[in-house]
């Protein structure tokens, strides 16, 4: 069983943490195990506790010691009483913080045997990490990856969660040993806001960071966009901070740290050029990036039925890439994974290897094909950009109508609704509105929110709560030529109803649709097996 003695833990922690116990030996004090969850708690437990977003976890700290906590991390006083002074309770401004360091220290620093690619940004995240996760196995190197889809390591898929987000520290940083330990060298870690801003991805030394975009998003907990950019911009800072010695594996240790941006993002592009870095690698879909010091540019872009074709300029020459990704998006995104390949001295074949060789991600842009005579696509855009963008990608393909299912999260970011009425009402004939993680608001409401934006006369706007039925209802209207795209959900498989998760396969959905689609129209044509 794994132990730590509990002052080589406290050495990890970034600004010492106040003793409020008695004096004691704290080398002689086994730590058997660190969790913030008092219900895990096991004899011997470091348990740490801070301000959490549904709970103040300090609450649970008398149950924690009731079951064998052997010391506390906390953030106020006011728990490290006289009653406790026989465990030994040290106080931390930022107990978050705290938890990620200590876990670091727990798995002994993983990351310090691994070159670290963190990619960040509102959309685009997975896409991209996929890429370059794809890129590095083309070049030979053994790497894994921790998306908000899941966790790659060696042969093995993990599932990181209902919901897309940063797995918190202590997964985190246990998924990073296992890699460490199964001799993986490099990993790619999708890294979102929640994560940067709740400090989940401390402890971590990032080796490059990687931008997408900062577009609309999550103003329900930062608050401004200007918040939501800073938080993004703690990877950047990490990463210019980042420092190689000689304890470092060769590997890790020849890696010049390196901020990857996005010259074609206005909003993120100054601000995070402003940040230290070793290094910049800029990229740009617009072949005029020079004056922008561009390094990675798009000088010639075919759409294709097929996918995309790309002429790509680098300081090492003309690069030219294959790809069945579709969309001007996309193409972003590939450019964001070569300049991180460059900026780990990938060769160009592995480049161009592993981006032909990348042909989805789950839940992103995936076509469910049972022999219909209509498209029908799953897509995780949920967000205004997102959604403009995936229907701006897929209107020049649609010989008929595009139909499009979506809804807006519950409890998260408000005035993003009437904002993406706005966009499927640009593109799409025919929009579906329904339920997408309600939580424990009306969903009419949040219907009523995504309407209000809907200023194009001619789409036509059916709702539908039930989201199954939604996505019936939409592949029931299609024709032949027609495209459907349910948005919102992709991979996920739950959606939350009050504080409710319950089973939910967006794919799946779209299948039994088009089955029902089959059953009641008459022809020959029938449903794949």
């Amino acid at each position: 069983m794994r132990t730590k003695t509990l002052d080589q833990l406290l050495a990890a922690l970034p600004v010492a943490a106040r003793a409020r116990s008695a004096s004691v030996d704290f080398s002689q004090i086994a730590i058997t195990g660190i969790t913030k969850d008092s219900r895990t708690v096991m004899p011997g437990a470091l348990f740490v506790a801070y301000c959490g977003v549904e709970y103040d976890l300090h609450r649970f700290i008398p149950d924690a010691l009731a079951r064998g906590a052997a010391a506390v991390v906390c953030e106020e006083d006011s728990w490290c009483g006289e009653e406790h002074v026989d465990v030994p309770c040290f106080v931390t401004e930022n107990g978050r913080q705290a938890f990620a360091h200590l876990c670091a220290a727990w798995y002994d620093h993983p990351t310090r045997d691994l070159v670290i690619v963190g990619v960040t940004g509102t959309d685009g995240k997975t896409t991209t990490s996929t890429l370059i996760f794809h890129i590095l196995r083309a070049a030979g190197l053994r790497a894994g990856m921790i998306t908000t889809v899941n966790a790659v390591i060696g042969d093995h898929t993990l599932d990181t969660g209902l919901h897309t987000t940063t797995p918190d520290a202590d997964e985190l940083q246990g998924y990073l040993a296992q890699m460490r330990d199964a001799g993986l060298s490099h990993c790619v870690l999708e890294t979102t806001s929640h994560g940067l801003a709740q400090h989940r991805v401390d402890g971590i030394e990032f080796d490059v960071a990687v931008i997408t975009n900062i577009t609309h998003e999550h103003l329900d907990l930062h608050g401004t966009r200007e918040a939501y950019r800073a938080a993004k911009g703690r990877l950047f800072e990490m990463v210019g901070a980042a420092r190689r010695s000689a304890v470092h594996p060769p590997h890790k240790a020849a890696v010049t740290p390196t901020s990857v941006l996005n010259a074609d993002d206005p909003f993120s592009f100054e601000y995070l050029r402003g940040m230290p870095a070793a290094r910049h690698v800029i990229y740009s879909a617009h072949a005029d990036a020079a004056s922008a010091g561009g390094d990675v540019q798009a000088i010639r872009v075919a759409h294709l039925p097929s996918g995309l074709a790309l002429t790509v300029r680098t300081p090492r020459g003309a690069l030219e890439l294959n790809s069945a990704l579709i969309g001007e998006f996309n193409v972003s995104n590939i450019l964001a994974a070569v300049g991180a390949a460059l900026a780990l001295d990938i060769p160009d074949e592995a480049i161009r290897v592993g981006v032909a060789g990348m042909t989805g991600v789950p839940g992103r842009m995936e076509r469910i094909n049972l022999g219909q005579p209509f498209t029908a696509i799953v897509d995780f855009a949920h967000t205004p950009n997102a959604l403009e963008q995936t229907l701006r990608a897929l209107r020049p393909l649609t010989a008929g109508r595009l139909i499009v299912v979506f809804g807006c999260a519950g409890e998260r970011d408000t005035l993003k609704r009437p904002m993406m009425g706005r966009a499927a009402a640009q593109y799409a004939d025919v929009i579906v509105l329904t339920a997408e993680d309600p939580r424990r608001e009306s969903l009419e409401a949040i219907i009523d929110q995504i309407v209000a934006g809907i200023d194009h006369p001619a789409a036509e706007v059916l709702r539908v709560p039930d989201r199954a039925q939604a996505i019936r209802t939409a592949c029931a209207l299609a024709e032949p030529g027609d495209i459907v795209v349910s948005c919102g959900k992709g991979h996920e498989q739950s959606m939350c109803f009050g504080t409710t998760e319950t089973p939910w396969d967006e794919r799946e959905a779209m299948r039994a649709a088009i089955r029902h689609w089959f059953a009641v129209r008459s022809g020959s044509n029938q449903p794949a097996q």
